[in-house]
C-alpha cells in the first residue's frame, strides 16, 4: 500500500489531485511560482482549507486527530516557525530513538552546543537545516518538503540531500519534495511531476520538453 495516497484532494488553485506515493519513494513537484505547490503541501498536512481525502498507509486523515496526522505526515515549510527562544526547546523530549539528536545534528553541520543557541542568532540557512532536524526527530512516515535546500550553499545542500536520502531508505518514508532545481531533481533520481494549468502531470525530460516546444 502507498505510504501517501490522495483522493480528489482539491485546493483553490488545483483541480482534484489523485496521487499515490509508495513507501520509500521520492517524488519531486515543480512548476512556475504561484501555481499552488506550497498550497498543496499545506493542504495535505491539513493546514489550509481543502476538499477530498488523504491516507497515510491505511489511515485516513479524517479518522485521525490533527496533531497525530501532522506527526505522521511531516511538513517542512519554506520558512519554518520558531516559538521558543532556544533551539533545544524545539526538539521533542528525549526518549527512545530520539534520545540523542547529536548524530543527526552533526550530519547537518552542527555540534551539540547548537541546542543552547538562541534562535535569533541563526542565519536563514541554519534555520532551514535545524528545522529539518526538528522534523525528522518526530519520525514521520511521510515527508512534505517545500524547497528544502533553497537557501543553502553547495556543501550544506549536499548534507541535506544525504540526510533525506538516508532517512527515506532506512524508514521507508514517502517523500513529496517541491523543488525548482532541475539539477537536484536529476541528481536524486526521483519521480518528477509538474503543475501545468492547474493539473499535476509527469515532468518531461529536458530534451523531450524542448522538442515539444518547437
Amino acid at each position: 500500500m502507498a505510504a501517501l495516497r490522495l483522493q480528489a484532494l482539491r485546493t483553490r488553485l488545483l483541480e482534484p489531485v489523485d496521487l499515490s506515493i509508495d513507501a520509500g519513494e521520492l517524488v519531486f513537484l515543480s512548476g512556475p511560482s504561484g501555481t499552488g505547490k506550497s498550497l498543496l503541501l499545506r493542504a495535505i498536512a491539513d493546514l489550509d482549507p481543502n476538499n477530498g481525502e488523504a491516507w497515510c498507509d491505511d489511515r485516513a486523515r479524517s479518522s485521525l486527530p490533527a496533531p497525530e496526522w501532522r506527526r505522521r505526515v511531516g511538513l517542512l515549510p519554506a520558512e519554518s516557525g520558531w516559538w521558543a527562544d532556544s533551539v533545544g526547546a524545539h526538539f521533542p523530549a528525549a526518549d527512545g530513538a530520539n534520545a540523542d539528536p547529536a548524530a543527526l545534528l552533526a550530519r547537518l553541520g552542527f555540534g551539540p552546543e547548537v541546542l543552547d543557541w538562541e534562535v535569533r542568532r541563526l542565519s536563514t540557512g541554519e534555520r532551514q537545516r535545524l528545522s529539518l532536524a526538528r522534523l525528522l526527530a518526530n519520525e514521520p512516515v511521510v515527508l512534505l518538503l517545500d524547497e528544502a535546500t533553497a537557501n543553502l550553499d553547495p556543501e550544506n545542500r549536499a548534507r541535506v540531500e544525504a540526510v533525506i536520502a538516508d532517512y527515506r531508505a532506512k524508514r521507508a518514508a514517502a517523500v513529496l519534495w517541491v523543488s525548482h532545481d532541475p539539477e537536484q531533481r536529476e541528481r536524486m533520481n526521483g519521480r518528477r511531476l509538474v503543475i501545468r494549468n492547474g493539473r499535476i502531470e509527469a515532468e518531461l525530460p529536458a530534451r523531450d520538453a524542448a522538442e515539444g516546444g518547437r
